[in-house]
């Protein structure tokens, strides 16, 4: 018995695009019921995330927030696949692509029909995944974080099995979940609803895939006119009016080759070469496979944040969403009261508690506002001696500048910019300095631009009089004890010992730099006596 060919490419190709919407869906199951820190996230296993980092990963040298080095391997992999073979990504291989495949099949069954949107509509409203990616990628750009990601379908399908808890925690995220709904309705109806007239990462691939020397090819002279091809192309090309189908909007599932009756009329050229579509199938699951496989291999595939190493401490703002309130107390070297004070935890919360699900039980209640009001932040780690070197003149840096133009005014780099000023490697460049608080609650430009513009010879009134002796302070005591140990005021006491002020007044001295990385209590103190 021969084997027929095209079928095992068709079925190869449904096979695949399954597989893969189910895995991806467990992966996020898990992601839920385990945590970040155990399985992905559905950002981190979508390339689209890695363009929307692309800018701050440049600028700084770091990803946004639940992006990785493994979602710019696949950035960079689906991309060079559109480069080679067009948008094959979308038609062999992306989940959402297959999740709108499966719900058209379901639909032709009950209708008996495909329906076709009016081609004058169509024809517009293909443009408009276009508009969908520069406005997201800009925003996604401009703030420095993942702005898309609760308007996001296919974050929302990531988060399928945990509706009640991701809306409490972030209601706009019932947009992404409408969405949701509206692309499955649209796929009952209309093939590929979503792809065709929303997909930013389908338009991204649609303009690199014109390059590509991957094309469809039909011959007049075999051609019997039947529009078989027609009828199956997922994404309504006309393709039986077409010597050389160009058009971007085809994702090379091949689909329209699969099922021409005529041997020769319709094929898939590659650089003026047939292809048969299960050779197209292996060279491009095998390369994309391969490549993670690869990167894997050499550890460039990260899709998980890095782990706490035994022993290892780190600064409160480091924790994480997945992690429960007493995992904190290991990784910070807090105490549970301290955790829950710092982090202004109401009592009635369970220690076992992952700080994502505190908002299940306390609706009000902001992970990451908490946070930043702890005090601290992913710049603060890097932040050197520049701050009190007393070497730069800051007082021209005004609030009304941009970062842009503050770093211009001083000559100085990004990162050291950033560091200087303990601002968030995630809020961008174009961000006016006084307005940096509206994307990291707790930022205070003014407070820390006061801080740097005296020199660090210059000490306080009370140091500089000789009147405060501070040799009883020691690292143990807490900042209440110490104060009250020299019967001194909080604001003038912060002055002092140059304390940020979103450090809580039960903090341990020695223990401020788990707060505000970069503090050194005993340094302070010599240079006070």
């Amino acid at each position: 018995m021969k084997l027929n060919w095209n079928k095992v490419a068709k079925w190869s190709r449904l096979l695949i695009l399954v597989g893969l919407l189910i895995w991806v869906i467990y992966e996020s199951y898990l992601h839920q019921v385990l945590g970040g820190g155990k399985a992905p996230s559905i950002h981190a296993l979508c390339p689209y995330g890695a363009l929307e980092s692309l800018y701050t990963l440049l600028l700084t040298g770091s990803f946004i927030k639940k992006v990785y080095s493994g979602t710019l391997v696949l950035l960079v992999l689906t991309v060079a696949l559109a480069v080679l073979f067009r948008r094959s990504f979308c038609g062999l291989l992306c989940p959402f692509g297959a999740l709108q495949e499966v719900f058209a099949k379901i639909g032709q069954k009950i209708f008996k029909k495909r329906f076709i949107i009016p081609q004058k509509i169509d024809g517009i409203l293909r443009y408009f995944k276009y508009f969908v990616l520069v406005f997201t990628v800009g925003m996604a750009w401009y703030y420095g974080t993942l702005w898309m990601s609760p308007y996001d379908p296919y974050a929302a399908l990531g988060h399928i099995t945990a509706i009640s808890g991701t809306i409490a925690e972030d209601p706009l995220t019932i947009i992404g979940f409408a969405l949701l709904a509206i692309t499955i309705i649209g796929s009952f109806l209309y093939d590929r609803f979503f792809c065709k007239y929303l997909c930013p990462a389908g338009a991204v691939y649609a303009i690199i895939g014109k390059l590509s020397p991957t094309k469809i090819e039909r011959n007049d002279s075999l051609c019997i006119h039947c529009k078989k091809c027609d009828k199956a192309c997922p994404v309504n090309i006309e393709i039986e009016k077409e010597e050389r189908v160009t058009t971007a909007e085809c994702i090379n599932c091949n689909d329209c080759v699969l099922a021409c009756p005529v041997k020769g009329a319709l094929e898939v050229k590659v650089a003026r070469k047939t292809v048969h579509p299960m050779v197209m199938v292996v060279l491009v699951v095998g390369l994309f496979f391969g490549t993670i496989v690869i990167a894997q291999l050499t550890g460039n595939f990260q899709i998980l944040p890095k782990t706490v190493a035994q022993g290892e401490l780190i600064p409160i703002y480091e924790v994480k969403g997945y992690n429960t309130i007493e995992e904190a107390t290991t990784f910070t070297g807090l105490t549970l009261d301290e955790v829950y004070q710092q982090l202004a935890i109401p009592k009635s919360v369970p220690m076992d508690t992952q700080f994502k699900n505190i908002s299940l039980l306390v609706p009000e209640y902001k992970f990451d506002e908490a946070k930043a009001n702890a005090g601290g932040s992913e710049a603060e780690a890097t932040s050197g001696e520049a701050s009190t070197s007393g070497t730069l003149d800051v007082s021209g840096i005004k609030g009304t500048m941009t970062i842009q133009e503050a770093m211009d005014s001083l000559s100085m780099e990004a990162k050291d910019f950033y560091a200087l000023f303990k601002i968030p490697e995630t809020v961008p460049p174009q961000t006016i300095l006084k307005e940096i608080t509206t994307i990291s609650p707790g930022y205070d430009f003014q407070q820390i631009k006061d801080s740097l513009s005296v020199p660090a010879s210059t000490e306080t009134p009370e140091n500089t009089s000789g009147t405060v002796d501070v040799s009883g302070i020691k690292g143990s005591m807490t900042i209440q004890e110490a104060m009250d140990s020299i019967s001194m005021e909080s604001k003038e006491f912060y002055a002092l010992f140059k304390i940020p002020e979103t450090v809580p007044p039960q903090t341990v001295l020695k223990e401020i730099t788990n707060i505000s990385p970069g503090y050194d209590f005993q340094q302070i103190k010599d240079s006070l006596q």
